[in-house]
């Protein structure tokens, strides 16, 4: 049994979620929850609330037991990306891309 957790249109680049996201695949959630908050990285705050809703749906949605639970997968996919424009010298237009990230966790069960 699988329990997960989407976080939609983060406005942070997947680059950067992802290289928070290597540090805690395949931990247990506690493990995971624990590195996440020593973690200066914007993105870390963003996934220990990730999964922390991912252990809230194994529990009321799937009866698992939210110590046995450990991260199964984890992954950012690049969303919609927001254009913008900056004035640059000489009446010239210079373009930000301002990235955006689907961000999925999903937790499994330790068995034995």
């Amino acid at each position: 049994m699988e329990a997960r957790a989407q976080a939609r249109y983060v406005r942070i680049a997947p680059r950067k979620v992802r290289i928070v996201l290597d540090l805690i695949r395949g931990k247990k959630v506690d493990e995971a929850l624990n590195i996440l908050q020593f973690t200066p990285k914007r993105a870390s705050k963003i996934v220990a609330k990730l999964i922390r809703s991912a252990v809230a749906n194994a529990e009321n949605n799937h009866n698992m037991n939210p110590d046995a639970l450990y991260i199964y997968k984890c992954f950012a996919d690049q969303g919609p990306t927001l254009k913008r424009f900056r004035a640059r010298a000489f009446g010239r237009a210079a373009m930000i891309r301002k990235k955006t990230s689907h961000i999925t966790v999903v937790l499994k069960e330790k068995e034995g």
